[in-house]
């Protein structure tokens, strides 16, 4: 049988700014209207994040999670929501001194971090392996805070996509995976092209895929100009695929894209061009193996 390929809807993020994308959603009600386009456009699995509504910046509001979810699940009950717990991870160092945190840092304690997990119980949810300079800030995930978030998203019953964006990350849970912390099979996510972190290129690429352990179902994307290069990247390594708005502003050099729909569009037909076919939401659960 022919492996589907699972096709991820990343639809806003917490960097992309609307100077970056005239189309950004910002919104619960834009957010979940984009999410659902993407669905019908051939997404199996929308990542979201929720940004505070007047100033655009990411958010950890549970109230605008709930709005979210809510909204989706009224014309959708099929597709997989991945919720971020990737926000609060953030710290800025003060110039004066870097122990105390400037202004936009966002880092704070595990358990507020998947508050929002617990409460709403979504499919899946990401857990960022990655500690790094990304930005304008740093990010911060030590090991006893995944832990604590781990335990905490099995707990309510929640499968992690586990997020790397280098070979560090990818050591780590291998540690993790000895010490019962993270359980088989897994979900990993692969980010490529983040500044400082690994390059969006085929060889990088196909070194972490050859350092994954076994039972694990894998995707990648690329960054920016690298996005949809690296979709094909991961498509021919025999991996599943992801893309959004989160990731790139464009559909074409120098052209903003319009939507997630309008960019879903585009990767499911280089994934049909290839040879490949996508999975369907359903189809996606017995593949990730999701109630």
């Amino acid at each position: 049988m022919v492996k589907k390929t699972i096709l991820t809807a990343a639809i806003t993020g917490n960097l992309m700014s609307p100077e970056n994308s005239p189309h950004l959603p910002i919104t619960p009600k834009q957010i979940a209207e984009q999410a659902l386009d993407a669905a019908k456009a051939g997404a199996s699995i929308v990542h979201l994040h929720v940004r505070d509504p007047e100033t655009a910046k990411g958010s950890m509001r549970l109230e605008l999670y709930r709005e979210l979810v809510q909204r989706i699940r009224e014309q959708d009950e099929e597709v997989i929501l991945n919720l971020t717990t990737g926000e609060g991870g953030r710290f800025i160092p003060s110039d004066d001194d870097p122990q105390i945190a400037a202004p936009g840092s966002t880092l704070c304690a595990p358990d507020k971090r998947v508050a929002h997990v617990e409460e709403l119980r979504p499919d899946i949810c990401t857990l960022d392996f990655n500690t790094m300079w990304s930005g304008q800030a740093s990010v911060i995930n030590t090991p006893r805070n995944l832990e604590i978030m781990a335990g905490r998203i099995y707990a309510a019953g929640v499968k992690p996509e586990i997020e790397i964006f280098d070979s560090g990350d990818l050591h780590m849970l291998k540690d993790f995976l000895s010490r019962g912390v993270i359980k088989k099979p897994l979900m990993v996510q692969m980010v490529l092209g983040v500044r400082f972190g690994a390059v969006a290129n085929p060889e990088t690429m196909a070194y972490l895929v050859s350092q994954l352990p076994e039972e694990t179902e894998w995707a990648a994307f690329g960054i920016g100009r690298m996005a949809f290069p690296m979709l094909a990247q991961a498509f021919l390594l025999g991996g599943h695929c992801r893309i959004g708005m989160e990731d790139t502003a464009y559909i074409e050099k120098g052209e903003y894209c319009r939507s997630n729909a309008q960019l879903v569009e585009k990767g499911t037909s280089i994934i049909h061009s290839l040879g490949g076919t996508i999975a369907s939401s359903g189809e996606a659960r017995t593949i990730l193996g999701l109630s």
